[in-house]
């Protein structure tokens, strides 16, 4: 039996440790996971450097990571289609399944939801950067043995982007712009082609994901940086169906209000900053545009593995970064890095 784990653990600001935690016998229900991979994503920078991302703050001792990806090596009690040994895409979020919000299909929403390596309740749920962690079989997704484990770690933000699409309504043909050329940025605008989107423009005030985008199949991209009148230009010369702001920023808020269409669609997918922040209002109104939301994900996860299994999207190519469990203070420091990185993935030792 297995009877602890070494966890990439957050104490406080910028205080990441990799620390060994006694694991109790797995409790009836669940399974326990060997860590394979696991991709650092914005919110779990977000801790890093600040002990808390938008309204969730840590107040005790956090295990970070929600994109993971794992073997089986334990089942207490039932568990239909897995079985030890089984490789599997780590689904982080637990749904009560009886509120109101699942009862009709937005488990995304549910009031009773417990996510991996979030703040967003007391006691906090730990999260999978560790070497071992336990799960629900309902989390559990199963791939194929050629499917590597960093690849089933992002079906995370791959979901997240789908769910962010899905949002928008029907883009086929719309021109689209995004705020934002992170990870998700890249997998949002990869789910958009996906879709059949029209012209594709990202916007960042950084080259290195600019160029990133560019590779990936940008039409367009533009660095605010040295100002805002490319964009300008473009709002002017394009008509812009539909907005992501995927930059968690009010500046890129404000930028997708101005430059949509009337009647044209924004997207908040990014994760603002606690608290509230100034929104041109007026131009919502006046323009008629309809200002949507979007939240983690639901069905999409399942849809994610299936994409990533069939080689519809190759979630590898963000990776430009790989380093172990046992190095993840430093990983998470390369991750922050935008000059350096785009996606950073941490494997077992």
């Amino acid at each position: 039996m297995i009877d602890s784990a070494v966890a990439a653990t957050l104490f406080g600001p910028e205080d990441l440790r990799v620390v060994e935690h006694p694991l109790g016998p797995l409790a009836p229900g669940m399974v326990r996971v060997r860590f394979g991979a696991g991709g650092i994503c914005g919110s779990d920078l977000h801790y890093f450097r600040h002990a808390r991302t938008g309204d969730f703050v840590v107040t005790s001792p956090l295990v970070l990571g929600h994109e993971v990806a794992g073997e089986i090596v334990e089942i207490s009690a039932d568990a239909p289609g897995l079985a030890v040994g089984d490789r599997v895409a780590v689904n982080p979020s637990r749904w009560c399944g009886q509120c109101a919000r699942c009862a009709e299909g937005r488990a995304n929403l549910c009031e009773n939801i417990y996510f991996m390596g979030s703040a967003s309740k007391t006691p906090h749920m730990q999260g999978g950067f560790a070497s071992v962690f336990d799960a629900t079989p309902a989390q559990c997704v199963k791939v194929p043995p050629d499917v590597t484990y960093q690849a089933a770690a992002l079906a995370e933000p791959l979901a997240v982007s789908l769910h962010a699409v899905a949002r928008a309504g029907d883009i086929a043909g719309r021109n689209v712009v995004m705020f934002g050329a992170g990870p998700i940025g890249l997998l949002t605008m990869l789910a958009a082609r996906l879709k059949g989107c029209g012209e594709l423009t990202v916007v960042d005030i950084a080259e290195a994901p600019l160029a990133f985008a560019s590779k990936l199949g940008a039409n367009r991209t533009i660095d605010l940086s040295g100002g805002d009148e490319e964009l300008k230009t473009l709002a002017s010369d394009k008509a812009i169906d539909v907005a992501f702001e995927i930059s968690g920023t009010a500046a890129g808020l404000a930028a997708a209000i101005a430059s949509v269409r009337r009647g044209g669609t924004v997207v908040q997918v990014g994760n603002l900053p606690g608290g509230q922040i100034p929104v041109a209002a007026n131009a919502v109104m006046a323009k008629e545009i309809d200002l949507k939301g979007t939240f983690r994900f639901g069905a999409e996860f399942n849809q994610a593995v299936d994409l990533i299994v069939g080689g519809d999207i190759d979630v590898l190519k963000l990776v430009t970064a790989e380093r172990p469990l046992a190095s993840a203070h430093d990983a998470f420091w390369l991750a922050a890095d935008r000059s350096q990185s785009v996606k950073v993935v941490l494997t077992a030792d």
